[in-house]
């Protein structure tokens, strides 16, 4: 596989050689590897290989390991390349992605020829972020939210997200009953039935983003679950991958402020036409709903994850004055 990918390279990019640095990240449950390669006698050094395989045995690390997960999974990165092909160049500075060089699809394999973000000035990593680093991301959320408004998802998920509740049915048996549980449909209806919709990045944890090194600009990665959505979904994944239950409390309202503060000004730049004041009352009174479905799988998934804290319970409990 390794020829090939290093065939591919000298001729994509008029190399003299090229060289698999290191390996960036394996990908989940075995299905293949990030890595980084190394280019001489082209006009860029590096570039990203996602190199996507079936493993012959899985090993998911919850233990999920089902035809219908690995079904989902193999459509996620079917659909990344869809949006890499598709969507991609609509993204500006505001909402940076890496640039695709090349798409190549083989029977089971797939691979992705993305830009390297950190010779382009993107090579810092984060795992919590204080709330003027979070303002950061909520831009970068804004600025994508704004750019796909009202944009139809063709050829990506219908339902952006990866605990959307239709690819979750195992999870979902698994939960333990309840109020949750009893209205985990109802809940998922709610958010579909939005009057605005936009593409959701699905998988908009902190780990997905990388920054610039004085932190001031970001770019986002991995679109595997990049669909139809409320714009809520990604907000509130973002606030669980890097807060706690006391600064998700304690920021709330500042994180709302200034996300719809962007998105306003995202939208004009893009010269959407949406009426602003009904879109974000709907998205307000749908932020308690986000919080609930994201809980819900979580029950399913793994009861005993620590995102699933007083504030998102009370988010839940929240929801449930509204039945």
């Amino acid at each position: 596989m390794n020829q090939n990918i290093e065939s591919i390279l000298l001729n994509t990019f008029s190399a003299q050689s090229a060289e698999e640095l290191e390996t960036v990240q394996s990908l989940w449950s075995g299905y293949g590897k990030i890595s980084r390669w190394q280019l001489t006698g082209a006009d860029i050094k590096s570039v990203i290989v996602k190199k996507i395989q079936a493993p012959t045995q899985q090993h998911h690390p919850k233990g999920w390991n089902s035809s219908f997960s690995h079904n989902r999974k193999m459509k996620s990165y079917q659909i990344e390349m869809n949006f890499y092909e598709g969507y991609a160049l609509s993204c500006n500075a505001y909402c940076a992605v890496p640039k695709c060089y090349e798409v190549k699809r083989a029977e089971g394999e797939q691979l992705l020829f993305l830009e390297d973000l950190n010779e382009s000035g993107y090579a810092q990593r984060r795992e919590s972020l204080s709330l003027e680093e979070l303002k950061v991301c909520l831009s970068w959320l804004a600025n994508f939210h704004a750019t796909f408004i009202q944009v139809n998802a063709d050829e990506l998920w219908e339902v952006g997200t990866y605990w959307h509740l239709a690819t979750r049915p195992e999870e979902l048996e698994k939960m333990e009953g309840g109020w949750l549980k009893s209205n985990a449909k109802a809940i998922d209806q709610k958010l579909s039935a939005a009057n605005f919709q936009t593409l959701v990045h699905g998988d908009a944890k902190v780990a997905n983003f990388c920054f610039s090194d004085e932190m001031k600009k970001v770019a986002a990665v991995d679109f595997q679950y990049v669909g139809g959505g409320c714009g809520m979904k990604d907000l509130i994944y973002l606030m669980s991958s890097c807060l706690s239950a006391e600064e998700c409390e304690l920021y709330e309202e500042e994180i709302l402020q200034y996300y719809f503060k962007e998105l306003s000004s995202a939208l004009d730049i893009n010269h959407k036409i949406i009426d602003f004041k009904d879109l974000e009352v709907e998205w307000r009174a749908l932020y308690p709903y986000a919080w609930a479905d994201f809980v819900r799988f979580l029950r399913g998934w793994s009861p005993e994850h620590y995102k699933l804290n007083d504030y998102s319970e009370r988010m839940v409990n929240t929801v449930k004055s509204f039945f």
